[in-house]
């Protein structure tokens, strides 16, 4: 019987991981990787006394600070929009999942991603719910070593069967808030930490129109309330140096080429152009594209123009349904 180490967040998704786990033959050990409190604890400890698993609780502040956190701050006070899931995954709760499956002689780890694993290659998940994008930096070793038991399934499915299980979390909401903020509120977030950058211009065609509350709040392709000279006005730029915040029409919000640096190419880079698919964010939409690997990046050229390529989100490049790998948008 094969051991699998799998990450039990108190969910749903993790505990019909590893129902459907021990269904399959598996020797289930949960591990719930400590940030949102004692509600989730208890919850995670609730789902392995069900199910029967043993579980070990462990404390990934050190981790999540050094690898999420911090970037995630410093990403706000340099005008980007990071994703700490993109940056959490291949940092911080894979690396916990191996080392603890290391010491336990696991041959696997699992969670409860809507994506799926073969042979070191990673693919989307069922179109409603794929969470193919945040795993975009994950490693062809690494992948061999994972299991998703929910790839083929959509959520409505997985609550069903939580239901019928009688898993005590099968009602539990879904968490869509970042796990060190849970109340959703980056400007408090980053204001407890003494980041809390000061409020600035907006500028349309190189004209100061309105002030900002700090570049911490905006957002390439957010729109600006109000009306300018009539018109509905667009965040295209952020910088701060000058802590201006550039505004434009939506049109212009529109771009045929994405540079991608810190490229991760998960089965190896290609060599020259490939034709692909690209996501610009965390979406289902999928944009006709071709791309090659330059000086640890990617050069994406894409055949239908993307709305607002955000400095600090991922690019994650896609042949049919699988992942080819992801950088971080310039």
């Amino acid at each position: 019987m094969d051991k699998v180490v799998l990450g039990l967040s108190g969910g749903v998704d993790s505990a019909v991981s590893a129902a459907l786990l021990k269904k399959a033959g598996y020797e289930v050990h949960g591990l719930y990787m400590d940030t949102a409190g004692e509600k989730a604890r208890q919850d995670a400890r609730d789902t392995a006394a069900f199910l029967g698993i043993p579980l070990t609780v462990l404390d990934i502040g050190e981790a999540l600070e050094k690898n999420v956190c911090a970037p995630f701050a410093a990403g706000y006070l340099h005008g980007v929009t990071p994703n700490p899931c993109v940056l959490c995954n291949p940092s911080v709760k894979f690396p916990s999942l191996l080392h603890l499956a290391d010491e336990l002689g696991a041959k696997y780890v699992a969670t409860g991603h809507y994506a799926r694993a073969e042979n070191g290659r990673l693919y989307k998940g069922m179109p409603s719910n794929d969470q193919s994008y945040m795993l975009c930096r994950l490693t062809e070793d690494t992948l061999k070593r994972v299991l998703f038991p929910l790839g083929a399934f959509e959520k409505t499915a997985v609550r069903a069967m939580a239901a019928e299980m009688g898993i005590p979390v099968a009602a539990k909401k879904d968490s869509m808030e970042i796990c060190f903020i849970p109340d959703h509120d980056y400007a408090g977030w980053l204001a407890r930490r003494g980041v809390q950058p000061p409020p600035g211009n907006y500028v349309w065609n190189g004209t100061a129109v309105g002030r900002h509350g700090g570049i911490h709040r905006c957002t390439v392709g957010q729109r600006v309330p109000g009306l300018f000279d009539g018109k509905k006005l667009y965040i295209s730029a952020i910088d701060p140096d000058t802590n201006d915040v550039t505004l434009s029409e939506n049109q212009e919000l529109f771009k045929s080429v994405v540079i991608a640096r810190d490229f991760s190419w998960i089965n190896g880079a290609p060599e020259g152009e490939i034709s692909a698919s690209v996501r610009v964010r965390h979406t289902k939409v999928d944009t006709p594209c071709s791309a090659y690997a330059e000086n640890g990046g990617a050069v994406i050229s894409c055949r239908v123009p993307v709305r607002a390529p955000s400095r600090g989100q991922s690019a994650v490049l896609y042949d049919g349904d699988r992942v080819l790998g992801g950088g971080f948008i310039e």
